[in-house]
């Protein structure tokens, strides 16, 4: 019998109201069944809400680097247990060990970089245009903010998310996927046994009936989600109609330019990373080359050699480069679009297949795929595939390739391959997204820096760095009188 596990509302572990309960699985081993998890409803979500807002009170008053001496605990008991998470991370979502070890790691950087963070929400003072008067503004945290991320980085992404909000004073009501429940509620325990007071953080597993709950619950101030563009319109209509603050990172079609005087051989172990780490199932992955005519040809043969030689298994396993897909609908959904690739008239060089053998049938295991000839028009270079295919596009120009580069609705992340100084620093500004690489593929984000997209990948707001603490506070501007004597401020005080 599965392990089953619970809810935590409220500083106490629980089942769903109505006692359903849902599978997690082992990608790689579908046999494996990681456990059994509370399928949450609307219930669930108010009793959490209800507990993160009473919790609210004290939380938000606690001095913020008290909230900070938290945080740098939970960065230690992450530290202690980065083995043994990474292990259950790749267990229930596949990635090799060393990519879990990493995700970890940035979960690690989070934690410390906010607790630093509760020594500098700084406000402002300006000069008054009255005398004897004082102005200030202060940061307030917003109330409960509701968490709902993706599987793909089930430990890093949340950190993104909570731990800035728990640094301002939020309290948090977190639904991890539904494809990565158990990371979630290992990542839940650490911050528990760090010193998390109980009601400031709440675990409320779930699918769609959950997180919608969450969206639409009246008692929950802001959302932060993770996930596609599509469900990420849907909710921001809600908490547009709701008057509810919400922060979006959404898809991406990420492109590599390599211009014809750029470093073949680092470009190629740039695509190795950026294409195929965590089986293109980031939404950061390079999932679009744009390659010089000049280089096209031979950067194309090289990469297709060394992807060929890409060892797929169970990430757990030593020697392991690329583990599976997250699940059987990723899996149909990746096979679709090689029959989409075909019919559009790309050629496909390697791979296309479902991988067999091996020890990879009883997994969602797809072998590395790169398509040519692809036009910017065809439908593999327009929408997001979140899988381990990369789309080749031949260009003549730097100007040709940054039209083909920014002709996406996406905006997330991009890179630039060339030793041409001002070239580089031309595209800093030419392509449009939220984050640019120059001679490094689209993948790597540091815990210190701001990150997001432009176009559909977001809505402005950005994660990481020292502006993810704007969404997650209120400026509260104070004006502070001690003349003794009313003064009437923005009328005409000018004597003729």
């Amino acid at each position: 019998m599965p392990e089953q596990f619970q809810n935590y509302i409220d500083g106490a572990w629980r089942d769903a109201a109505d006692g359903a309960t849902f599978e997690s699985i082992n990608p790689a081993r579908n046999s494996d069944v990681v456990g059994l998890f509370p399928d949450s409803k609307a219930e669930d979500v108010d009793a959490a809400a209800r507990a993160a807002r009473e919790a609210f009170k004290s939380w938000s008053r606690m001095p913020a680097p008290q909230r900070g001496e938290i945080l740098r605990h939970i960065g230690d008991v992450l530290t202690e247990r980065k083995n043994d998470l990474a292990f259950e991370m790749t267990r229930e979502m596949g990635k090799p060990f060393f990519e879990t070890k990493g995700d970890v790691q940035e979960a690690i950087d989070t934690a410390y970089y906010a607790a630093s963070e509760t020594r500098r929400l700084f406000g402002h003072t300006v000069p008054s245009e009255l005398p004897d008067k004082f102005n200030m503004s202060l940061r307030r945290p917003v109330g409960v903010v509701g968490v709902i991320t993706a599987w793909n980085f089930p430990v890093a992404v949340p950190t993104w998310k909570i731990f800035p909000a728990l640094a301002a004073g939020n309290t948090v009501v977190f639904k991890p996927s539904e494809d990565a429940p158990h990371s979630g509620m290992l990542l839940v325990q650490a911050l528990l046994d760090a010193g998390v007071p109980a009601g400031v953080l709440n675990l409320v597993q779930g699918a769609g009936a959950a997180g919608q709950a969450i969206v639409e619950h009246p008692e929950i101030n802001a959302i932060t989600f993770t996930g596609s563009s599509e469900t990420g319109a849907k909710i921001g209509a809600v908490c547009g109609r709701m008057h509810k603050r919400f922060s979006m990172e959404m898809g991406g079609k990420n492109p590599m330019i390599v211009l014809d005087d750029g470093d073949l051989d680092l470009a190629v172990e740039g695509l190795l990373w950026g294409v195929f780490g965590t089986t293109g199932q980031r939404c950061t992955a390079t999932s679009r080359l744009i390659a010089h005519e000049a280089i096209h040809d031979d950067l194309v043969d090289r990469l297709a050699e060394k992807a060929k030689a890409l060892r797929l298994g169970y990430g757990n396993e030593d020697n392991v480069d690329v583990g599976p897909l997250i699940n059987q609908k990723a899996l149909d959904k990746v096979t679709r679009y090689i029959g989409i690739g075909q019919d559009e008239g790309a050629r496909l060089v390697i791979g296309g297949e479902r991988a067999t053998g091996d020890g990879l049938d009883d997994g969602f295991f797809f072998e590395p795929t790169i398509f040519t000839g692809v036009t910017r028009d065809m439908r593999i270079a327009q929408e997001e595939i979140f899988g381990p295919v990369l789309s080749v596009l031949k260009v003549g120009s730097y100007d040709e390739a940054v039209a083909a580069a920014n002709d996406t609705k996406y905006g997330l992340s991009s890179s630039i391959y060339t030793k041409n100084v001002a070239l580089a620093f031309k595209a800093m500004h030419d392509i449009e997204a939220g984050i640019t690489y120059v001679n490094g593929p689209t993948i790597g984000a540091e815990a210190h820096m701001p990150f997001g997209g432009v176009k559909q990948t977001g809505n402005g707001h950005r994660e990481g760095g020292w502006e993810v603490f704007d969404f997650y506070t209120e400026t509260k501007t104070i004006y502070v009188d001690y003349s003794g004597k009313l003064q009437k401020a923005q009328i005409d005080n000018v004597e003729d």
